[in-house]
């Protein structure tokens, strides 16, 4: 099945990445990585099945040594 870019924004969204944080995540590097994921998910620039396969295995719990850290806000 084909992520649709639908599909991408909202797996973003559920995981809690900012664009930079998934564009770095699915191997952009560089200043642009984040406009590429923005174009991904308006559907300007087509999701490769790598990616895809990425973002499911993010899904489904798999985390990268390099997984963003967020600041604990429980007081």
């Amino acid at each position: 099945r084909r992520m649709t870019p639908a599909n991408l924004k909202a797996a973003r969204h559920t995981l809690g990445l900012s664009l930079n944080e998934m564009a770095r995540l699915l191997g952009y590097t560089g200043t642009h990585g984040a406009q590429q994921v923005r174009k991904m998910e308006s559907g300007n620039r087509a999701i490769r099945e790598a990616q895809a396969l990425l973002v499911r295995a993010y899904l489904d719990g798999y985390r990268p040594q390099d997984w963003p850290k967020k600041e604990n806000t429980d007081a």
